[in-house]
């Protein structure tokens, strides 16, 4: 027997899932429902398939093929034009169906006994036999009274209520005799429910419905869809399950990897290649398609991942769907009947409210609340640089042909045959990273000058002796252990301008890139020398005689992430003791926590060897924190001011350059030396650009940052930063513990507090218009001052994140504490105001 599968829909009430998707080819545990019917054909020995498509035919017989891989053997037929209805596409096609054959549809879930109906068909010499069911309520479908001899003799097409007079449904699956299709016109659109079975009804012909027993589900609407899934994790439909049952209720695929301190409840289904990290609490009823990554301390409560999404840490999923290959970044909220369209991305704190539904390839901001349906237009296209470089999701977002199609995008805003230098940390994933931008540069033309595996620093020295018209540093970000931050420097080793980031932004997005002839393809040099360069120039810049003097011991931790380890050995030659910890490099980036802990063993070491002080280097080779003699950490604010006071004392009427949130401890130490202090936006392009323009400066940066020191090279230099301390130390006869104890006391309060990106903007004209012009400094952000004090309160805007910060500082407790008490508040109630009015903030 032949059997008819209808897989022509569109699923237009399965919107969004079905823009881009048949409804046939929507998956049921992680499987397409028209696999589940060819399953349910097969169990009943029929092996004949013929579909019918309309709707993206493509997508269905590019999965399905010859049916061989599955055991059947399937043809096709398409309707080109327009639509010919149910039964007019089944006409269509008549010269295929020489006897009795199956009509099924192709957007329901069923365990039907199809053997018991044919027997009935053949039974009872029908012309048409309707498989029927019963069902609580019928609104949603064809309503059939049968007699006593399970003849049809009523219909009625989906009655509203007060027509209903059966809880007997059709069911969509009809077993039919060839001769039943001559009542149907040639190319003409038709239905079997309203053109053709009343047709039979009325011409006598034998029609019968067959009461089946057992499971049906018409997945007609997302609730209907949820309920099946969950049906089938249940156990109340019996389907074949794609994977193994590991436990009882739970099926798990091959490949996949689920962390030791995940909890997983039954029944739920995980499917191939996926990664379920740390902590993830799994509820029952979840569905997990293949290849899908779960990132740490995510909740999943029952909902249905489809194949290749990426769902971040601490996110929350309820009940809700979410299509192939869309990402729910870290925190972000998807509540209880939404969902969320294949390819689209719901950015970081984002919430999609119950019911919503967002169509394919859509952008949530991050920390939007979404309240309303987003289907028209794409969000803003997302800029590729941030306040540092780019920077995204290590092998998600930044990936081998992302990277490929940056650095062709760079490549093509610099003349053919121009030369870049490409340098980066020893991590696996920047290799990868790194290779892909050299073939995308090359691809334009442009020859590569390959640093390697290289410290930031000394990059950023040697590309002004090289003749190049810039460089790029890949490396995991200093901030973020699942980041990859790609920074681009011009000719004097500076980071780009604003301008030049948007030529490569616009080339990127527009595809504007030009393709070389083979013999302009762009060549890969290995300069030598490298080092030897950046240790000739460290050298001119440090008094060697007071070094080796000094005999000092200092204890560097590399925090398992060094590159080009050069300092140890230059401080050898310089007399001083360098013990190092933690040179090796770990395949895996080192969180937050296991740097502090590495901090206290760090501290620990300096005590136990009585060294001069110890540093924990990290960054690349660009930011550290220092360890007293005491085992005492010295970072943030603390390390700025004591950087600061131990260069002027060295430097008196020197210049420092320190962002714009610094604490005020920075002035109060320049007083004492007559220095004189700039203050820069809060990032780091800004702190070099202004450490190049401006004369007599001595020390750019902060402790946040890392320190600069022009004369060497425009960026953040933590190894030049610890031979200079050695010498600036030995040369005024300090420790750091004399140091720190003799810096300024000053209050510094920092709170961080959630805001939309559209409030931002609103938020900082609120501010400006709230308070006397001559108590504003707008350097970046929004700073009201206090007259004659070095009180101020800062609100500075994240440049990444939905977020603003507030800075609270003064040498009077008191007023630090108030002032960031009453500002949060009003800030705060200033966002929610905003909220009000915006409610789905997109």
């Amino acid at each position: 027997m032949r059997a008819v599968l209808m897989a022509g829909g569109s699923g237009t009430r399965l919107r969004p899932l079905t823009c881009d998707l048949p409804k046939p080819m929507v998956p049921i545990l992680n499987r397409p429902i028209a696999e589940h019917i060819i399953n349910l054909l097969k169990r009943h020995q029929i092996t004949e398939v013929i579909a019918t498509l309309h709707y993206l035919p493509d997508v269905l017989r590019d999965y399905f093929q010859d049916g061989s891989d599955f055991g059947v053997q399937m043809t096709y037929a398409v309707e080109e034009d327009q639509p010919l209805g149910t039964a007019g596409c089944v006409k269509n096609i008549a010269e295929l169906l020489d006897e009795t054959f199956l009509v099924i549809s192709g957007d329901s879930i069923t365990d039907f006994d199809l053997s018991a109906a044919i027997a009935f068909h053949k039974q009872k010499k029908s012309k048409a036999t309707l498989i029927l069911t019963r069902v609580p309520n019928p609104i949603e479908f064809g309503v059939v009274i049968t007699d006593e001899e399970s003849r049809i003799s009523r219909f009625l097409e989906k009655p509203s209520t007060s027509e209903i007079f059966s809880d007997t449904v059709n069911t969509g699956t009809y077993i039919l005799e060839p001769e039943v299709l001559e009542y149907l016109p040639d190319n003409t659109e038709s239905d079997f429910s309203k053109d053709l079975f009343p047709l039979l009804l009325a011409k006598g012909e034998p029609m019968c419905g067959y009461i089946a027993q057992g499971y049906w589900c018409d997945v007609g609407h997302l609730d209907a869809y949820r309920e099946a899934q969950y049906d089938a994790l249940d156990r109340k439909v019996k389907l074949d399950f794609a994977y193994r049952e590991v436990s009882n209720g739970l099926w798990v695929g091959q490949n996949t990897f689920i962390d030791p301190t995940a909890t997983v409840e039954s029944p739920a289904v995980i499917g191939d290649n996926c990664r379920i990290g740390a902590r993830v609490q799994i509820e029952g009823g979840t569905v997990i398609g293949d290849n899908v990554t779960i990132g740490a301390d995510a909740n999943l409560k029952r909902p249905i991942v489809w194949n290749g999404a990426i769902v971040g840490d601490e996110a929350h999923l309820s009940a809700c769907v979410i299509a192939r290959g869309t990402r729910v970044d870290r925190r972000a909220h998807v509540l209880e009947a939404s969902v969320v369209g294949s390819l689209s991305t719901v950015g970081e704190e984002a919430q999609i409210s119950p019911s919503v539904r967002v169509w394919p390839s859509k952008k949530i901001e991050s920390g939007a609340i979404l309240n309303i349906n987003l289907i028209w237009g794409n969000t803003a296209q997302r800029n590729l640089f941030g306040q540092r470089g780019v920077q995204g999701l290590a092998n998600i977002d930044i990936t081998p042909e992302f990277a490929v199609k940056l650095g062709a995008a760079y490549g093509s805003t610099l003349k053919p045959g121009s030369k870049v230098t490409v340098s980066r940390d020893q991590r696996n994933i920047s290799r990868m990273v790194t290779r892909s931008l050299i073939a995308g540069l090359m691809s334009v033309g442009i020859d590569i000058q390959n640093l390697d595996a290289t410290a930031i620093p000394i990059a950023r020295t040697v590309i002004p002796t090289m003749s190049v018209a810039g460089g790029i540093h890949v490396r995991v970000h200093p901030d973020r252990p699942d980041y990859i931050l790609i920074e681009f420097m011009d000719a004097k080793g500076i980071n780009i301008t604003k301008a030049l980031e948007k030529k490569i932004e616009g080339a990127y997005f527009k595809e504007d890139m030009r393709r070389a002839l083979i013999q302009e393809i762009g060549d890969v040099a290995y300069p030598s020398q490298v080092i030897d360069r950046y240790c000739t120039a460290f050298e001119k810049l440090l008094h060697v005689e007071t070094l080796r003097n000094s005999r000092a011991k200092v204890v560097i931790d590399y925090v398992y992430a060094v590159s080009g380890a050069v300092l140890p050995q230059m401080l050898d030659n310089f007399g001083a003791d360098a013990v190092v910890l933690n040179a090796s490099v770990n395949k895996t980036a080192m969180s937050v926590t296991d740097r502090e802990g590495l901090l206290t063993q760090l501290g620990h070491v300096v005590e136990a060897l009585k060294a001069n002080f110890g540093v924990q280097v990290s960054a690349n080779g660009e930011q550290l924190i220092l360890v007293d003699e005491s085992g005492f950490p010295i970072r943030g604010e603390t390390l700025t001011a004591l950087m600061v006071d131990t260069i002027l004392t060295s430097n008196p009427r020197g210049t420092v350059v320190v962002p714009v949130h610094a604490s005020s401890a920075v002035e109060q130490v320049a007083r004492r030396h007559d220095g004189r202090v700039i203050r820069t936006k809060a990032n780091p392009t800004a702190l070099m650009e202004a450490c190049q323009k401006n004369s007599n400066v001595v020390l750019g940066g902060s402790g946040e940052t890392g320190f600069i020191f022009p004369q060497l090279h425009p960026g953040f230099d933590s190894m030049f930063c610890i031979a200079k301390l050695i010498e600036m130390l030995t040369i005024q006869e300090r420790s750091l513990a004399t140091v720190r104890s003799e810096l300024p006391r000053v209050i510094h309060k920092t709170h961080t507090i959630r805001c939309p990106w559209t409030a931002k903007g609103a938020l900082m004209r609120y501010l400006v218009e709230t308070h006397p012009a001559q108590n504003l400094e707008l350097i970046d952000g929004v700073k009201i001052c206090q007259p004659y004090d070095d009180s101020w309160l800062l609100v500075l805007p994240d440049a990444s994140e939905p977020l603003v910060h507030l800075y609270a500082n003064s040498n009077d407790r008191d007023w630090a504490d108030e002032t960031s008490r009453n500002y949060r508040a009003r800030v705060q109630a200033f966002i929610e105001r905003q909220q009000e009015q915006h409610p789905a903030e997109v």
